[in-house]
C-alpha cells in the first residue's frame, strides 16, 4: 500500500513539473520593461562642455532629443531619477550635483508640487475632495526653490530655469491655471538671482492640443521633441565657446 501511494505520488510530482507552459500562463507573466534610454549612464567625451539636466518626467520626456541635438556639442546628463517635487529636490540635490564640474544646468520643479495628495498620501487626489492638499503649498515651493537655487549658484554653472508647462483641462489631480501661480513665485526668485528663464510655458500653450496629451499634463514623442528644440536653443547660448 506504502509502495502504491508512493508511485503515485512521484507520477503526480514528475508530470507537475514536466507539464508545458501555455500560452494563457505566458500571458499571466508581467512584461519585462525596458530601460529607458533618458536613464542611461553617458560616457563624457573629452573636451566638451558638461549640461546637468534636472526635472520630472517632462524632462525625462526630452532628454533623448536634447542629447541628439547637442551630440558633439555638449554631454548632457540627467539624475537617473524623476526630480518629482522641490521637497525631493532638497533632499537629494548632492546626490545629483556629484563631484564633477558643470558648465550649463538646466532645471525645473513645479508638476509635482502643485498636484494634490489625499489622505494617507494617497496620489492625484480629487483637489475638491475633503483632506485633499497640494504637495508642496506655494509658500513652501519658494522657500524650497530659494534653498535649491542658492545651492545650483554655488557650482559656478550657467543656470537656466525652465517655466512648469501647462495643467490641460480634464486633468487628475492638478488644477488648469495653478502652474501660473507657481511660475510667478519661480520668475520672482530667477529674476533676483538673475538666472536666464526658459520660458516653456509659453512656448507649449501656443501648441497644446497639437504636443500634449489629452486630459494628461504628459507630451506626445513629437511634443517632447519640440520641448527638447526649445532646450537646446536656450542651452546653446550658455555653452562655453
Amino acid at each position: 500500500m506504502i509502495r502504491h501511494l508512493f508511485l503515485a505520488f512521484s507520477f503526480v510530482f514528475v508530470t507537475s513539473i514536466m507539464t508545458p507552459v501555455t500560452a494563457d500562463d505566458a500571458k499571466k507573466k508581467p512584461p519585462t520593461r525596458k530601460p529607458n534610454p533618458a536613464m542611461a549612464k553617458v560616457e563624457d567625451v573629452p573636451g566638451l562642455p558638461r549640461v546637468l539636466l534636472i526635472g520630472d518626467s517632462i524632462s525625462i520626456g526630452y532628454t533623448v532629443p536634447v542629447r541628439e541635438l547637442l551630440k558633439g556639442k555638449a554631454n548632457v546628463h540627467r539624475p537617473l531619477t524623476n526630480c518629482g517635487p522641490t521637497s525631493k529636490g532638497v533632499a537629494e540635490i548632492e546626490k545629483w550635483l556629484g563631484d564633477g564640474k558643470w558648465d550649463v544646468i538646466h532645471f525645473n520643479w513645479g508638476l509635482h508640487d502643485l498636484k494634490y495628495m489625499g489622505p494617507k498620501g494617497k496620489n492625484l487626489a480629487d483637489p475638491k475632495a475633503d483632506g485633499s492638499h497640494q504637495q508642496v503649498p506655494p509658500a513652501e515651493y519658494e522657500a524650497n526653490l530659494r534653498k535649491l537655487v542658492a545651492r545650483l549658484k554655488k557650482t559656478d554653472a550657467s543656470l537656466i530655469w525652465r517655466s512648469t508647462t501647462p495643467v490641460p483641462e480634464g486633468c487628475k489631480g492638478r488644477v488648469v491655471g495653478d502652474s501660473v501661480k507657481y511660475n510667478a513665485i519661480a520668475r520672482k526668485i530667477m529674476d533676483e538671482n538673475k538666472i536666464a528663464i526658459d520660458d516653456q510655458y509659453s512656448f507649449a500653450m501656443s501648441r497644446l492640443k497639437q504636443i500634449q496629451r489629452p486630459a494628461n499634463v504628459h507630451f506626445s514623442p513629437d511634443g517632447s521633441r519640440e520641448l527638447a528644440q526649445q532646450a537646446v536653443t536656450a542651452i546653446s547660448k550658455s555653452l562655453p565657446q
